[in-house]
């Protein structure tokens, strides 16, 4: 039972990587194969995240409200951030996004972040999957802000 709630926290928005290997400290499981166990159920999900983004997408846009709330505020984060698109620095920022143990980072914001910027997907999963491990190493060792 425990790894069943090991591996839903590995791909729920809000726990994910580092909460699911914080959990299996507290609850006394073992620390190698709960870093791989969620390690795999984190990347795993992140495929299908982009197909679900895509899908989603292409419903709500037929929704004016949507659209308008949509638009609106990828416009404002887009300006910030454009300017290091099309960059070098492109893909270890978002390996960097994913890889510190943060709350609000990780692989759904690396998702986010690639689809909304229309990232070449295959470098983009790359470098989340490298930052979904480096994570879930800091987290195991004990370096974490979570």
């Amino acid at each position: 039972m425990s790894m069943i709630k090991l591996i839903l926290l590995s791909i729920l928005p809000i726990s994910e990587l580092r909460g699911a290997i914080l959990y299996s400290k507290i609850v006394g499981m073992n620390q190698l194969a709960s870093f791989f166990v969620a390690t795999t159920a984190n990347i795993l999900i992140i495929p299908i995240l982009f197909m679900l983004l895509e899908h989603l997408h292409g419903h709500l846009r037929n929704y004016r409200t949507y659209r308008t709330l949509f638009y609106y505020q990828t416009k404002k984060v887009k300006r910030k951030i454009e300017k290091h698109i099309g960059t070098k620095w492109e893909y270890p920022a978002l390996f960097f996004l994913v890889a510190i143990p943060m709350p609000f980072t990780g692989a759904y914001t690396g998702v986010f972040a690639a689809w909304l910027f229309r990232l070449n997907r295959k470098k983009s999963l790359y470098a989340i999957v490298l930052g979904v491990l480096t994570a879930g190493i800091l987290v195991s060792s004990g370096l974490s802000i979570f």
